[in-house]
């Protein structure tokens, strides 16, 4: 990279004489072509070379009959090299500059913070009946890079996705150049194959034998868990995939208090209601308790429902707890419930050798839900659900579609994966990941999850020694770590007064408020039973290094100086 933090896309003309010359073809001129190429060097102008002994020399009214004839046709779809050329190397370089590049850049803020009212009026929203010029689109590019959080920003730590990986981004790239639907082998034939090949290595990674069974990419976490209880549901009652929930008992899921909440969403939307699941009380550091597991197992029973389901969660969302597994894989299998694992955070860690410990027992439960978005940085989104069980996705959501899903096409239609989605059009979400793993190797996953991991042992380590920092969890099992600061000023009040629990409930949000309006860094807070707002800090970026835990230490002292 260039000391002016510039990357350049520019433009080279190359002869080729097969290229037509007709108007309405996607070519240039026959006497040049253009070709697409990345300096690292000083600015390259993206000019296109020219070769004036070939090109003829045009009027001021032919260069007006020309824009004329391009924005005539700008309604149009299909791609054309010599009207968009010029503009999407354009874009892709200021994508790269200032998206990718600068935006990742220690030196940068995270987010230049502009309140709603003021935003809307610092930024042309407004859609119109003619169309903009490509210099227009530009500068709405740029405002729209600038407005926005740089969620690859090394010091953005607010949510469970962070970083813009290289590879994955290229991944990204390439598929939104395709534009495929995996739905059929016959549109999407290199899709279908890889996804199997993905999912099916996730599989023999969580611990399925021979990595048997099956497994779809989801349009996030959250409804790869409601697949879990759709296929648990199918599993136990399969007559509710035609016959409905009338006929049928008062169905019953349980997990844990400190479960992401799409649990409960997708009951509701489901139609079990969210008030049949029933949440189990955790320990003092975040797991499900499997005493009062049971007895809500009995208790439901005894109410005349029918328990079929438990989601145990390993890496919950705010404590980055791991239920204990096997304990509950005994429950399950005592009271012939499906047992699914939401390890959409905490999967990551089974690619480690010295974590997936964290996950023991993960090999028997029924399903898995695993997003390789959040812990091991894939773009947004990623999203897998796994199941032991082959066939189980299509028993339960096939409609057998015979404008799609015909079976007397010319080729195996076992290829034609797409009926077991309750999706139609699906993006191909498994290319980025598939990119990243060919890319970083299966080893290179495990030292990603292996720094991450050492950073926030490094950070945990380094806030207990320091003075006002004290923790929520003492010992982290994920790499969130949970916190509060106290501020010098708070110090000296009595721990047991209320004026204590008040101030210090007020500390985080108004930390965060300072960090964004400054664009320093962005790590989120909350409160959670009866504790105090606290910060937690998500780590995911393997990129950051202990200068890095330094910065962070050191901002939120100088952020709550005063409070």
């Amino acid at each position: 990279m260039p000391t002016n933090g510039m990357f350049d896309v520019a433009l080279q003309v190359i002869e080729d004489a097969n290229l037509s010359s007709g108007s309405d073809s996607a070519g240039v001129s026959e006497d040049e072509d253009v070709q697409l190429f990345c300096t690292t060097g000083n600015v390259v102008s993206s000019k296109p070379l020219k070769k004036p002994s070939l090109k003829p020399v045009t009027t001021v009214k032919d260069e007006d009959q020309n824009k004329m004839k391009t924005n005539a046709k700008r309604y149009a779809s299909l791609p054309n090299r010599e009207q968009h050329q010029r503009f999407l190397t354009d874009f892709l370089s200021e994508v790269l500059n200032n998206a990718i590049f600068n935006a990742t850049d220690r030196s940068n803020k995270v987010l230049n913070w502009v309140d709603p009212e003021e935003l809307k009026r610092s930024i042309d929203l407004s859609l119109k009946a003619e169309p903009d010029s490509d210099e227009k689109l530009l500068e709405l590019a740029r405002a729209t890079i600038d407005h926005s959080v740089k969620t690859g920003h090394p010091y953005f730590m607010n949510q469970l996705f962070s970083s813009v990986d290289v590879y994955g981004f290229a991944g990204q790239c390439l598929t939104d150049a395709l534009n495929p639907s995996v739905y059929t082998f016959e549109v999407s034939p290199v899709f279908v194959l890889m996804e199997e090949v993905v999912l099916k290595e996730m599989r023999t990674i969580v611990g399925f034998p021979g990595g048997v069974g099956d497994g779809i990419f989801c349009p996030g976490g959250s409804m790869a868990n409601g697949y879990a209880i759709s296929c648990a549901r199918f599993k136990h009652m399969p007559d509710v995939k035609t016959k409905g929930l009338h006929s049928l008992p008062r169905l019953v899921i349980f997990t844990s208090e400190d479960a992401h909440y799409s649990i409960k969403k997708l009951a509701s939307f489901m139609g079990i209601g969210s008030d049949n699941v029933y949440p189990i009380r955790t320990d003092a550091v975040g797991k499900i308790q499997p005493d009062h597991l049971e007895a809500e197992i009995l208790r439901a029973k005894s109410e005349g429902a029918l328990p079929f389901m438990v989601s145990a969660t390993a890496g919950t969302t705010v404590i980055g707890a791991f239920d204990p597994l096997e304990q509950i894989a005994d429950l399950c299998q005592k009271y012939n419930l499906w047992m699914h694992v939401d390890a959409a955070w905490g999967g990551g860690a089974l690619m480690s050798k010295k974590y997936r410990t964290l996950l023991k027992g993960v090999e028997r439960a029924d399903s898995v839900t695993w997003n390789p978005h959040k812990l091991l940085a894939a773009p947004q989104q990623c999203s897998t659900f796994l199941t032991r069980h082959e066939g189980i996705l299509s028993g339960c959501h096939s409609t057998n579609a015979t404008y799609l899903f015909q079976k007397d096409k010319f080729y195996d239609t076992q290829y034609d994966t797409g009926d077991k989605h309750i999706q139609c059009g699906r993006r191909a979400d498994v290319l980025k990941f598939w990119f990243m793993w060919r890319a970083k190797g299966t080893s290179g996953f495990e030292q990603h999850i292996d720094k991450v991991f050492e950073n926030a042992e490094y950070f945990t380590n380094s806030i207990k020694a320091r003075p006002g920092f004290e923790m929520v969890i003492e010992n982290p099992e994920c790499t969130n770590v949970c916190f509060w600061y106290v501020p010098p000023g708070l110090r000296q009040v009595p721990r047991d007064s209320a004026e204590f629990g008040e101030r210090l409930h007020k500390v985080a949000p108004k930390v965060k408020e300072r960090m964004m309006r400054e664009g320093s860094m962005m790590i989120t807070y909350q409160p959670i039973h009866d504790k105090p707002n606290f910060f937690r800090l998500v780590l995911q970026n393997s990129g950051l290094d202990k200068s890095d835990m330094n910065y962070i230490i050191d901002e939120i002292e100088r952020l709550a100086s005063d409070l």
